[in-house]
């Protein structure tokens, strides 16, 4: 009696489908998507904090951007104005919020992984790797030189 428990199932009968889900592929390409942050919108007519009109610049120039719709940009800007308030009044309790809102879009390389995001930059071809020296000696005989 060969193997342990039951004889596996008939494949063409399983229930499961483990089928692993695309990888999509953005390129870098510098362009600049999506709406400028409005103006009016601060109380006070209040100006963007620096802070955030960089992290809205990072996100309208991402290679992410590419595959954003309307819906997306209006869930960006509610979490600009958290990331507004964040560092206008010092509240860092946002700082958990905002990260949660950001990696929905791939802020990070493991939120890219998860979303099987891939970002591919054409300028970053695989780097050959250096060529040793012809005046480099090898190692064994360095040692045999120390050594004696």
């Amino acid at each position: 009696m060969a193997g342990r428990g039951p004889a596996p199932k008939d494949p063409v009968r399983r229930r499961r489908r483990n089928a692993s889900e695309q990888e999509l592929i953005v390129t870098v390409d510098n362009e600049l998507r999506g709406p400028e942050l409005p103006t009016g919108i601060l109380p006070d007519d209040a100006d963007w904090h620096p802070r955030t009109l960089q992290w809205w610049k990072t996100w309208r120039e991402s290679p992410q951007a590419s595959t954003f719709i309307d819906t997306d940009w209006d869930f960006l800007l509610d979490t600009a104005l958290l990331h507004h308030v964040m560092w206008t009044k010092g509240r860092w309790e946002f700082a958990s919020e905002v990260r949660l809102r950001a990696a929905k879009y791939g802020a990070t390389p493991e939120d890219r992984a998860r979303l099987k995001l891939k970002v591919d930059d054409p300028t970053n071809a695989s780097q050959t790797p250096v060529q040793r020296p012809d005046n480099v000696s090898d190692i064994s005989s360095r040692r045999a030189r120390l050594t004696g």
